[in-house]
């Protein structure tokens, strides 16, 4: 029998089941109203404000998901010593723990170990929302790598994440007039990758 689709979703006509997307390829697929939790927990960065521009009185101020959508774009222009399709998928899923636990800076009085604590938690959850599936396992591992900072892969998207804050301090700073000063001089020397140095 046909699952019925989710309450409040339109099933298209001519749309796989949920039974043939989950035998696609041979690989478990999430179920439907698993999707849809795993795609609410997404959507709530598109609501969750980056803390710092806040802070400092930058209104209206980006979304985390702004930040996250063009460190992706970034991502496409890396140089071919990197694995460019890895630091897309990377990038986008970076901050993907602060749909459920909040921007958390280091003026938020939280020790690095307790962020990484809360974080740590919260991409296991979003891990289980996604039915434990090999997609949700590979955000994880995606989520897990970036922290780490070791590969080269990891590494530039760290570089990204200080490159784009940078552009959108100045972009701040000329439709504002805030003084931003304090994100510039944040990640003097930090940005390593000889390609973003030259940007």
């Amino acid at each position: 029998a046909t699952l019925a689709a989710p309450s409040g979703l339109r099933r298209h006509p001519g749309a796989p089941t949920p039974r043939a997307m989950a035998s696609a390829d041979g690989i478990a697929a999430p179920s439907p109203a698993q999707v849809l939790e795993f795609l609410t927990i997404c959507g709530k960065l598109k609501k969750t404000v980056r803390t710092g521009w806040k802070r400092c009185g930058v209104e209206p101020c980006e979304s985390v998901a702004d930040h996250s959508w063009r460190m992706g774009v970034l991502a496409m222009l890396l140089p071919p010593d990197v694995d460019r399709h890895h630091c897309i998928k990377m990038a986008i899923v970076h901050d993907l723990a602060e749909a459920v636990v909040g921007d958390i800076t280091p003026h938020c009085g939280v020790s690095d170990e307790e962020k990484f604590k809360r974080e740590h938690d919260a991409m296991a959850a979003i891990r289980a929302a996604s039915g434990d599936s090999v997609v949700g396992r590979e955000i994880e591992s995606l989520w897990k790598e970036y922290e780490g900072g070791e590969t080269a892969e990891a590494k530039a998207v760290k570089d990204l994440d200080k490159f784009e804050m940078i552009v959108q301090a100045e972009e701040y700073e000329k439709e504002t007039g805030t003084n931003l000063e304090q994100f510039f001089q944040s990640t003097q020397g930090k940005i390593k990758h000889p390609v973003m140095q030259g940007w």
